[in-house]
């Protein structure tokens, strides 16, 4: 079914502009482009098609709301560029190749629901159809001549585990190849009840797994007490799963991963830091149910994995160096508040917000600002901007920290809003007008009637969430 724009109609957009500004509900939107409605453009079309258009929005119309966004960087923004003369080498070099399996193999390769085939689908990036032609079971592979020769590797080895075990070669031309040494007795801890603890990594990581026989220069090392775990996929996909199995192996056989580890820090662009932790230190990184954890690896763009008592960040130099920093200011806070300054950095927005709300924006023992953590994947905390300050006791507002992704800080920053506006009606939206971003990233803000408001946000905030979604 395809998306069919609907515009509101003359009457409704009429009385927006019109309506008390009393009556009215602040509602913001953040998005990558900036784009004007059909209908306002439509309008500006018509009534100035002689002359110069004017601006559907003043200056003096911008968000007024004390909140902060420091700058950012062009990368973190998902631009899509396209190269002209590689799209056009790859439409040369796109192509189909056909494989004849039998009726077992061809079972084995869609998997269960057809997973199996989905997920070598994912890692080798070409497409896969299976079909039946005169009673011959064929697969059809479809992609660049790259993603064709992985397919097909790919392929062969899971066919392979059908019958007996898989033979990798250790010169691998693709590049795309992790190989991991695993204690025989850890096999099935790593595997899992029916493969599915190696299943999850995989549908985790994006790469595709299996115990192999290794061929090439090297395949006497420590033969005998290990098995080889082959990982295909990409560099950062292959890293997280192999971490994960590194913790595993640690759990299951203390030491026998971190005995010989040393704090240190990569050199290289991509590449992995290590530091050792105390115990009772990693206990509060990893935090409750790992989510500590998982929030410092989101905020940094880093991979972070506990593998005993050692933390590995892996990643390129900016990303790692924001996993340490974030890792800081985490015990820092377990001391009091942290002291950051960010008028040089681009990972961070800062919201005002006022000491009579800090304990509504906070929760229960963090439980609320631990959620918004959760759920836009940021780290938050209040900062001590004012620790100078003689008269910091007087102060009226606190200054809440949210570093991340700018997409993740500004909807964490706009979810605090909302807290903060629902305790103190008008701390935000009392001078707000309705205006449209013209930046790359921005926030568009409309105003609502009350019902209005009612019928955009949905029984428990169903509808906001699809529009959002959508």
């Amino acid at each position: 079914m395809s998306d069919r724009s609907v515009s509101p109609s003359p009457r409704r957009s009429r009385s927006r502009s019109s309506r008390s500004r009393s009556n009215s509900r602040s509602v913001r939107s953040a998005s990558r482009s900036p784009a004007r409605s059909a209908d306002s453009r439509s309008r500006s079309r018509s009534a100035s098609r002689g002359r110069s258009r004017s601006r559907s929005y003043s200056k003096d119309s911008r968000s007024r709301s004390r909140s902060h966004s420091v700058r950012s960087d062009a990368s973190d923004f998902e631009r899509l560029t396209i190269d002209k003369k590689s799209s056009g080498r790859d439409r040369e070099d796109h192509g189909t190749e056909t494989l004849e399996i039998c009726d077992s193999d061809a079972a084995f390769i869609l998997g269960k629901g057809g997973r199996t085939k989905v997920k070598i689908a994912r890692v080798s990036g070409a497409r896969l159809d299976m079909s039946e032609r005169h009673g011959v079971n064929v697969l059809e592979i479809t992609g660049t001549s790259a993603q064709r020769r992985k397919t097909l590797k790919y392929v062969k080895c899971v066919m392979a585990q059908r019958v007996g075990p898989v033979h990798v070669e250790e010169d691998d031309a693709d590049d795309d190849l992790t190989l991991c040494e695993v204690p025989t007795e850890c096999v099935g801890f790593v595997t899992g009840k029916q493969g599915n603890f190696l299943r999850t990594m995989e549908d985790e990581w994006g790469v595709i797994m299996f115990f192999a026989e290794f061929k090439g220069k090297n395949r006497d090392r420590q033969e005998g007490g290990t098995e080889k775990l082959a990982m295909f996929g990409e560099k950062r996909g292959r890293r997280g799963a192999e971490l994960k199995v590194l913790s595993a192996i640690e759990q299951k056989i203390p030491g026998f991963i971190t005995k010989t580890l040393k704090a240190s820090k990569s050199d290289e662009d991509w590449g992995t830091d290590i530091r050792w932790l105390k115990d009772d230190e990693l206990s509060y990184a990893l935090g409750k149910r790992g989510m500590t954890r998982k929030k410092l690896a989101r905020a940094s763009g880093c991979i972070v994995e506990y593998v005993g008592n050692v933390v590995h960040m892996s990643g390129n130099k900016r990303q790692r160096v924001r996993a340490n920093q974030y890792l800081d200011w985490l015990f820092q806070q377990l001391a009091g508040p942290v002291h950051v300054d960010n008028n040089a950095r681009t990972d961070v927005s800062v919201v005002d917000v006022p000491t009579s709300c800090v304990g509504y924006v906070t929760g229960n023992r963090r439980e609320t600002l631990g959620k918004m953590e959760e759920e836009w994947g940021v780290l938050m905390f209040f900062l001590d901007s004012y620790k100078d300050d003689p008269d910091r006791h007087k102060r009226v507002m606190e200054r809440l920290a949210i570093f991340g992704p700018i997409r993740n800080r500004r909807g964490a920053e706009l979810k605090v809003m909302s807290a903060v506006e629902a305790k103190e009606p008008g701390n935000f939206t009392r001078n707000e007008r309705e205006h449209q971003s013209r930046k790359y990233w921005g926030t568009d803000t409309l105003l609502l009637s009350d019902t209005e408001l009612a019928y955009a946000l949905g029984r428990d905030g169903t509808t906001r969430r699809k529009l959002a979604r959508a």
